[in-house]
């Protein structure tokens, strides 16, 4: 079997967007934490958001078979859940290949990031997360023009 990246020499470039989202479930106590600006390690959305820019920007180098491509535009959103945090990430380019995959990782290192910095309230006694989860993360829409 033969590992290779697929070859887009041929195609054209096109505008390409990509939107994914990801969960996050988290203490009714940590959401008020991050509502109120009290988490001790900073603005979580802040840091999250800049996370997601670099998540995007990486791409190639984690996912080794995804092309190095131009990004335009990254665009990263939350909504409070009743018992978590929804991330959205939008990701534009006009290249030769789609955004899927960038989107979606950065949605994963939003989502991780908020992990990290909501982590020491999320503990129980023993040091565990009992309910603190990430899911649902998908592509809800891509477009090529």
């Amino acid at each position: 079997m033969c590992t290779k990246m697929v070859d887009i020499s041929e195609k054209e470039s096109v505008y390409r967007e990509a939107m994914a989202t990801g969960f996050i479930k988290l203490k009714k106590e940590t959401l008020e934490l991050m509502k109120s600006g009290r988490v001790e390690k900073g603005d979580v959305f802040s840091v999250s958001t800049i996370s997601s820019i670099i998540g995007v920007k990486k791409t190639p180098e984690l996912l080794p078979l995804t092309h190095n491509i131009p990004i335009t535009n990254v665009d990263t959103k939350y909504e409070f859940e009743e018992d978590g945090i929804r991330v959205y990430v939008t990701v534009r380019s006009v290249s030769k290949t789609g955004v899927e995959m960038e989107a979606l990782v950065g949605v994963a290192s939003a989502l991780l990031n908020i992990w990290d910095m909501v982590k020491k309230y999320e503990k129980d006694e023993n040091g565990q997360y009992p309910t603190t989860e990430i899911r649902e993360i998908k592509v809800v829409k891509k477009i090529k023009k």
